[in-house]
């Protein structure tokens, strides 16, 4: 069964293909940080032309590299929600089409899913339930995944995502966007111990986070940074406060659970330092741990048509939806499961 994925939630308009027997076929993406760059983040409106003008191509683009043609896709799976929902609405109509001129399934994916699913895509797999830690700009949670649609929220931000901290810093900082990967380049510099923050929420039992008391404390600090060894000094403090953090509270959450198996998604979990503390952290309790390959802890089609493709394997046979610029993960079903809670109205 080969279905083709759609991702445009927010600045990347991307295009994949899974098949169940060979894998990930094709994936092609095109990023907006260029486009975006001059304003220092992202402006829908634009956002959402740049994927009109550009999803037909990548498509066209992804069936060329597998070798496929378009009445041999078994099923159209695109990113419904959360996110910009002029950027949703643009994949959700493009694949709302081919699936009626196709007659194949229409799947609708929750993005969160996708990121919680993209370490599948790799040749070692973790293996149900576990738990996972979804770090991004506009996430970080801790989840407990049982099974495709079957996910339990463990502790959330109570303010500012992980992600959302590291563009916000970098900005104070004067790095270009996207500031998270320049922070972390910059950081690389810098010497520990220089700079010292709190590690937020630590000294406290539970599993929710809060950065933006971090974000206050390094802005704090700032004019104290006059030279360039200064702000990579500062710049390596708080990655290595977020980092602490996040795997103090990753530790916490496979002590409450029992489970020994820790998967880490969404585009922070690409950071070096991170991968570097949670990998001493699991070695240290025997647990394992699990990550996508970094081009897929970002926004990407791959993650998507793997989302879209466990479903339809699982049963679903139709699961297209109005996009939603809003979806909590709560209220995401497993595959033939009715609903558990009311949906908001969607957009």
């Amino acid at each position: 069964m080969r279905v083709l994925g759609l991702e445009t939630s927010c600045d990347e308009t991307a295009a994949a293909i899974y098949d169940g027997d060979l894998g990930l076929r094709a994936h092609v993406l095109h990023s907006q940080a260029a486009m975006h760059a001059e304003y220092g983040g992202v402006v829908p409106e634009l956002a959402a032309r740049d994927h009109v003008g550009r999803i037909h191509a990548l498509v066209t683009a992804a069936l060329a590299q597998a070798g496929l043609r378009t009445d041999q896709l078994d099923g159209i799976a695109y990113t419904a929600g959360p996110g910009l929902i002029g950027a949703l609405l643009v994949g959700g109509a493009f694949a709302a089409g081919l699936s009626a001129a196709l007659r194949a399934p229409l799947i609708a994916v929750h993005h969160l899913e996708g990121h919680l699913l993209a370490p599948m895509l790799e040749p070692r797999r973790p293996e149900f339930p576990f738990v996972a830690l979804l770090v991004s700009g506009g996430h970080t949670m801790l989840a407990r995944v049982d099974g495709v649609g079957r996910y339990e929220i463990l502790g959330e931000t109570l303010d500012d995502a992980a992600g959302e901290a590291f563009d916000k810093t970098a900005k104070a900082l004067g790095l270009p966007y996207p500031g998270g990967p320049e922070l972390a380049k910059l950081a690389e510099n810098g010497r520990s111990g220089i700079y010292k923050f709190s590690r937020p929420m630590t000294d406290r039992p539970g599993l929710e986070f809060s950065f933006s008391g971090l974000k206050t404390a390094v802005l704090t600090a700032l004019p104290t940074a006059q030279d360039a060894q200064a702000k990579a000094d500062l710049a390596r403090g708080f990655e290595e406060a977020v980092t602490d953090t996040l795997a103090i509270k990753c530790e916490r959450a496979l002590d409450a659970t029992g489970l020994r198996c820790l998967v880490v998604a969404g585009g922070v979990g690409a950071n070096k330092r991170l991968r570097a503390r949670l990998a001493a952290a699991t070695e240290k309790r025997g647990a394992e741990l699990y990550f996508p390959r970094p081009e897929f802890c970002t926004d990407n089609a791959a993650m998507i048509a793997y989302a879209g493709w466990a479903r339809i394997s699982a049963g679903e046979t139709a699961s297209g939806l109005p996009t939603r610029a809003r979806w909590p993960l709560q209220e995401l079903r497993a595959p033939g499961a009715l609903p558990t809670t009311a949906p908001e109205p969607p957009c």
